[in-house]
């Protein structure tokens, strides 16, 4: 790892939020872009520079939605082990992350949030945990997906959000995915926007009716967008088809060619728009280690050509990186400032960091990740810090 005042990052191409900077310079003082340096600037010194020719620059990817990778599961991890999913992920483009949640015991939840609020504190080379998501418990048993029924609940009083523990950390995000239509799941809804958590709509098989209450309690996102939700259908508009007829609604999605298929993805970023739609990889464990068989979640899990499946038959998340999801998206002839959008900038808005993070601005942090023509990670900066460097 590398740290110094000053730095130059010379002849890159960047992917700024409306257009592409090329050849350009950054100037990092103190963890931040200090300045944007196009050609015929003039010249600057700096502590180190480094020449980042041939390489586009996008700034870090934020993974919002992420049960774990290289072996480990959020849900089990210690501090160490969440450590080497940060490692994980930080060699792979990825520079702030939410540790993602599966239904469990109250034991559960209290040692991994323990571990988050400890990863959280300790500096190093590794991607930012900016808080938690919690996928449930308060989701629709008939939309389980992979998630384990047992530990689901209802909505009665304020005590039944407490079972969900607080991270300690003051600037800790609170994220979780709601089925609104569940016993109090409206109540529930405003009770979490009153303690400012970040409220999305998924393992739903809500009418529109309820959709509408629970956009105006204060429901403004919904979880791996067509996946865990009823479909449209042309006399039957459901969950998806609300969701893509509402501009005030964002959406996150699974760019595998898994969960969704390739022409679908084109078709809600055609609807949704750019920046309605943030990226997701919904990793689990196995993210990293190849085809096999995985114990996850108490059940056999198995990757076959990348593709993740339970004992009932189910797809259990995906064993992809946002840098995947960010080659998807490519692929599809989505142009490189749309995509910088939804894998960087809309996490962060829905975050609420936007103002720190999420694109290549003058003030902000400088997480970046440089590309090569390929699509592959040469170098990944994170608060100005080099942590992968390849050329």
């Amino acid at each position: 790892m590398n740290s110094v005042n000053t730095l130059l990052l010379r002849n890159a191409r960047l992917v700024l939020p409306a257009r592409i900077a090329e050849p350009a310079t950054l100037l990092i003082e103190q963890g931040r872009i200090a300045r944007i340096l196009e050609t015929g600037a003039e010249a600057i010194t700096a502590d180190e520079v480094i020449d980042l020719e041939g390489l586009t620059v996008f700034p870090g990817f934020i993974d919002i939605h992420i049960h774990g990778a290289a072996g480990i599961d959020t849900l089990d991890a210690d501090a160490v082990g969440l450590a080497r999913v940060s490692e994980f992920l930080a060699q792979h483009g990825v520079t702030a992350w939410l540790p993602t949640l599966v239904p469990a015991s109250d034991e559960q939840y209290q040692a991994a949030i323990r571990a988050i609020d400890e990863l959280m504190t300790q500096p190093g080379s590794h991607a930012r945990a900016l808080g938690v998501h919690y996928e449930g418990p308060f989701v629709n048993s008939e939309q389980c997906g992979a998630l384990h029924q047992e530990h689901f609940k209802t909505f009665k009083t304020a005590a039944d959000l407490d079972a969900l523990p607080r991270l300690q950390n003051d600037q800790a995000r609170h994220m979780t995915t709601v089925a609104p239509e569940i016993e109090g799941g409206v109540a529930l809804i405003k009770e979490l926007k009153r303690r400012n958590w970040v409220v999305s709509i998924g393992h739903t098989k809500a009418s529109v009716e309820v959709l509408d209450q629970a956009l105006a309690a204060g429901a403004r996102h919904m979880t791996h967008f067509m996946n865990a939700m009823t479909p449209l259908h042309h006399r039957a508009v459901g969950a998806v088809g609300w969701g893509l007829v509402h501009h005030d609604v964002t959406c996150d999605i699974i760019a595998d060619g898994v969960h969704i298929n390739r022409e679908v993805l084109k078709l809600i970023v055609a609807t949704k728009r750019a920046e309605r739609v943030s990226l997701i990889s919904d990793a689990i464990a196995a993210a990293g280690k190849g085809d096999g068989q995985y114990e996850i979640w108490g059940e056999q899990i198995s990757v076959t050509n990348g593709r993740t499946q339970n004992t009932k038959g189910s797809i259990a998340g995906s064993v992809i990186t946002m840098l995947d999801a960010v080659r998807m998206m490519l692929s599809l002839g989505v142009n490189e400032e749309a995509v910088a959008r939804m894998a960087s900038l809309n996490p962060a808005r829905l975050l609420g960091v936007e103002r720190e993070c999420g694109s290549i601005e003058v003030g902000k942090r400088a997480d970046l990740v440089a590309l090569d023509e390929e699509g592959k990670v040469r170098v990944t900066m994170i608060g100005g810090q080099l942590l992968k460097r390849e050329r």
